[in-house]
């Protein structure tokens, strides 16, 4: 039996094969193309692969836990995600909604509600040309492998530093003000200490730009914030 060559692909990240299984059959009996993920690792990598349409993720996963997938997977991509899950408490859903998720359903599940769901996510979708890979002259940076490399080098930065960095890389080309770079990576009780600024600015030039004191990539908008350059 050919696999089929149309319809739009779902992508399920679930350590379950039951459920695995009871998807596939569903989905695929509704015009869905299936690919399939037993851990996040697995999961994100097939993201990046296959550029699905629409995501079904569990949050039990054995390596990394589904709302983690979530962060790592929303550095790069806007894909609807559908979370199925046991867990559900109030606090399981919020966090995962407030992480990237687009809806939240609980096993079990009808079969009826699922498909109607994911219906709902896919018409709520936002176009956007999602990459997995970031590049600007000599930076590089792999947000599904979580790495960065300088002129070919693999570089390595702190938790900060490459929270930073991947906010500048998803608004390249865009200013970015003092305010909105801190409250996006310290939190809204951060935006007034620009001194935090200063001196992880210092650090991500002194990673990635060739001569630090005069920035190529990573520049300063007087006044206002600092803009990733496009190359």
């Amino acid at each position: 039996m050919s696999e089929p060559t149309a319809g739009p692909i779902v992508l399920v990240i679930d350590d379950e094969v039951q459920i695995r299984r009871l998807l596939r059959l569903t989905l695929e009996a509704n015009g869905y193309r299936v690919f399939e993920a037993a851990t996040g690792q697995d999961g994100l990598a097939e993201a990046a692969q296959r550029r699905p349409d629409i995501l079904v993720l569990d949050l039990g996963l054995p390596d990394l836990d589904g709302v983690t997938v979530l962060e790592r997977l929303r550095e790069w991509s806007s894909v609807p995600v559908l979370v199925l899950s046991v867990r559900d408490r109030e606090e399981d859903k919020i966090a995962a909604l407030d992480r990237g998720a687009d809806d939240y359903l609980t096993k079990p599940f009808s079969t009826g509600e699922f498909l109607a769901r994911l219906r709902v996510a896919q018409r709520h979708a936002r176009p956007a040309a999602d990459a997995a890979v970031f590049q600007s002259g000599q930076l590089e940076v792999d947000f599904v492998a979580r790495t960065v490399r300088v002129a070919g080098k693999p570089v390595k930065f702190t938790a900060t530093e490459y929270s930073l960095l991947v906010l500048f890389a998803r608004h390249a080309g865009k200013v970015l003000t003092h305010r909105q770079i801190l409250r996006e990576v310290w939190g809204p009780d951060y935006v007034e200490q620009t001194h935090y600024l200063r001196v992880y600015l210092t650090r991500l030039r002194e990673k990635i730009e060739t001569v630090p004191a005069e920035p190529e990539i990573l520049i300063t908008e007087s006044g206002v914030g600092y803009r990733l350059v496009v190359k």
